[in-house]
């Protein structure tokens, strides 16, 4: 095996090709830019007919994939963390239907330290789509709760169900 040197996004696109991945979908927004961008321009990619398609939004890029996957093939979604709320609903059927051929789920959180004072909401106003970034964060926050409680609660209904 041949030693490369790459970044971050680029090492988690090469890992998807190694893993073998049929079909990656995704919405434009650092850092899913990066991966896509990385997928299609790959010689290991090409050679294994892999898709790798922009979708109109986040929704449609888990439905692409879930699709794929319900197929029996390997995929992967790439959004930002403000694009899960847009996916919401399929990603939530998405853990009631299961998937056949595996499938990846990349959500990306802009983290933002506050550095001597400065100032970090511009940051997250060049990050979030929409009139206000007010309205959004208790939104996250409260679809991240949602999902956490779903999470936790199929996790312990599983275990009593695998007990049982």
């Amino acid at each position: 095996m041949k030693k490369i040197l790459l970044l971050g996004d680029e090492a988690i696109a090469q890992g998807a090709i190694d893993a073998g991945l049929s079909g990656v979908y995704a919405y434009p927004g650092t850092p899913s830019t990066e991966i896509m961008e990385f997928i299609q321009g790959s010689k290991d990619a090409r050679e294994r007919s892999i898709r790798a398609l922009w979708s109109s939004n986040e929704k449609t890029a888990m439905e692409c994939a879930l699709g794929m996957s319900y197929s029996g093939k390997r995929s992967m979604v790439c959004m930002k963390h403000v694009g899960l709320n847009v996916a919401a609903d399929p990603f939530i059927n998405s853990s009631i239907t299961g998937v056949n051929g595996g499938m990846g789920v990349l959500v990306f959180i802009l983290t933002v330290v506050k550095i001597s004072g400065g100032s970090n909401v511009n940051l997250l106003k060049a990050e979030s789509p929409g009139p206000s970034v007010g309205k959004l964060v208790p939104r996250l926050r409260h679809t991240a709760r949602i999902l956490y409680l779903i999470y936790i609660g199929l996790t312990l209904l599983e275990i009593v169900l695998l007990l049982a």
